[in-house]
């Protein structure tokens, strides 16, 4: 059985080797083939994607769409900058929110930002010590959010994107991201034209991205980590489409590690997906069968990450440890806006 401790999913990864910025095109990241059964490893460029997908394949998108979720503002009182992270929205206006500093949002605090623009009321504090915060404003959130908000770029991105554009994929469509799901960033619209010609399919399902997915794994055995839940929605159209290829031994090739964990979560012990919207908060690591997905197409992940244990359960842990070293060794570019990787 394969191992289950979180040291285990380590590797060396120079810091230079971090993308900052995202490349001038999308599709002209490198991507690394990993053959999942032999451990082979062949270099590509995105752009060549199609040459791995055939007709009948069945390739599958989360068209999330980040929300500017980094909102500045003042303690009402005092006039203290706040820096708010809107998490997942629990009511209309009522959202769960990450505060820096938390010792200075306590339950009753009063937020404003953009001179009034939108306003704030923390209301409890919760799990992780996460807030709840109740907003007033006029009109329309996401209007105020477009104005006020920026991108929630990862930590270990260190200065400000030039275009917000960048961290959001071609086909995102229903906003509610706190993170983008970064493998589908090197899609552009020419690249899934061409790839919809080849004959194959393709599909949206929703999983809002939170930053729970990110979060370290900090207990030894993986096992005791928990995931937080996440928002996510498959429409008719789509679970018909994927179990019409599922039915007639079709791949099924997920787009990113959020596309994965939404067709698992949402599906029966035979592989068929239901429709619907839910929740959920699956943790994917070696020892899982998966029932749904062939193929994945991945950005290359933090070491001791969730992400690193679901495509270890995919493709075995030395595998893509090996595929890791082989990355650093030919100078790929690592995380959100790094090279891509294909397990098929």
């Amino acid at each position: 059985m394969e191992s289950l401790k979180k040291g285990d999913f380590y590797f060396y990864l120079p810091e230079e080797q971090i993308a900052q910025d995202p490349l001038e095109n999308r599709s002209d990241s490198r991507l690394l083939c990993l053959e999942k059964e032999t451990g082979e490893i062949h270099h590509h460029f995105f752009y060549e994607i199609g040459k791995f997908l055939k007709k009948g394949d069945c390739l599958v998108l989360n068209d999330t769409k980040v929300l500017p979720a980094r909102i500045m503002g003042v303690k009402e009182k005092t006039g203290t900058v706040i820096e708010v992270l809107l998490l997942k929205r629990k009511e209309k206006a009522v959202w769960e929110t990450l505060v820096k500093p938390g010792k200075k949002a306590k339950p009753g605090t009063f937020l404003s930002f953009g001179d009034g623009i939108l306003k704030g009321e923390v209301m409890e504090i919760i799990e992780g010590g996460n807030r709840l915060i109740r907003f007033d404003y006029e009109g329309i959130f996401e209007e105020k959010l477009e104005q006020l908000g920026e991108m929630p770029l990862p930590p270990y991105i260190t200065h400000k994107l030039k275009d917000k554009n960048r961290y959001q994929t071609v086909y995102a469509k229903h906003s509610g991201s706190a993170a983008a799901p970064t493998a589908g960033l090197h899609f552009t619209k020419a690249l899934l034209s061409q790839i919809k010609e080849k004959g194959v399919d393709i599909v949206s399902v929703t999983l809002h991205v939170g930053l729970g997915t990110f979060r370290p794994v900090k207990e030894e055995n993986i096992r005791d980590h928990h995931m937080h839940e996440e928002s996510y929605m498959i429409l008719e159209e789509a679970a018909k489409t994927i179990n019409k290829a599922k039915a007639e031994g079709r791949r099924i090739i997920a787009v990113g590690t959020t596309t994965c964990r939404t067709l698992e979560a949402a599906s029966d012990e035979k592989g068929f997906v239901h429709p619907g919207q839910g929740e959920t908060s699956i943790f994917i690591y070696p020892g899982y069968e998966f029932r749904v997905i062939d193929g994945l197409i991945t950005n290359f992940h933090l070491p001791e990450s969730t992400l690193l244990m679901l495509t270890s359960a995919l493709a075995g842990r030395e595998h893509v440890l090996e595929a890791y070293r082989e990355a650093v060794l030919k100078k790929y570019r690592f995380f959100s806006f790094g090279d891509a990787m294909l397990i098929k």
